[in-house]
């Protein structure tokens, strides 16, 4: 089973980060999670052991790719590439293979078995896999966008809406990590 997840797909700035996940037989799962259930901490030590021990892929859209195809194609498209980079690491022939997606929505134009699973974070151990390698990566890059943008506060709020990034929009306007096509609060 390869799992598949998100993360970044609300935010009013930064890029949205999917990860698709193969964990072999044998792999210690003890502690595993949605992301959004751990503490930063224990998602950095759960990443680092996923991505020593694990197969795995990352892909991130830009907020240019969002604005341009729209959030929801964007993430499609991203879920795609890292399945495929999967698939070509594993050498797996494809009836073998199960793909399994946190959400409402199946992949299109996969070529794979999958099944969509809302909380599937909570509910496949590669899912929730997926969920930390794609947060934590999106984290780390929230984390060095604070450094060339401080102004914003990326590092807090990782580019979600806040009442401290609102007025920081308010007060400076959107930085080129900002997505175009989210509305927000223009510089008064």
């Amino acid at each position: 089973m390869i799992g598949v997840d998100e993360a970044g797909r609300g935010p009013l700035a930064g890029p949205v980060a999917v990860s698709a996940v193969y964990l072999p037989p044998g792999f210690d799962v003890d502690g595993l999670d949605d992301s959004k259930k751990l503490s930063a901490v224990r998602r950095e030590v759960l990443a680092g052991r996923i991505r020593r021990h694990g197969v795995y892929a990352l892909r991130f859209c830009d907020n240019r790719c969002i604005d341009r195809m729209g959030i929801l194609q964007a993430v499609f498209r991203a879920m795609r590439e890292a399945v495929h980079v999967v698939m070509r690491t594993l050498d797996a022939p494809v009836n073998q293979v199960m793909v399994a997606v946190d959400g409402k929505l199946e992949i299109p134009d996969l070529g794979l078995l999958q099944k969509a699973w809302v909380k599937a974070d909570s509910r496949s151990w590669a899912v929730a896999a997926a969920s930390i390698i794609a947060k934590t990566s999106r984290d780390h890059f929230m984390q060095w966008a604070d450094g060339i943008y401080p102004e914003y506060g990326f590092a807090q709020h990782k580019g979600y809406g806040t009442a401290a990034h609102m007025a920081a929009l308010r007060e400076y306007g959107p930085c080129p990590l900002h997505r175009r096509s989210f509305r927000m609060p223009g510089k008064e």
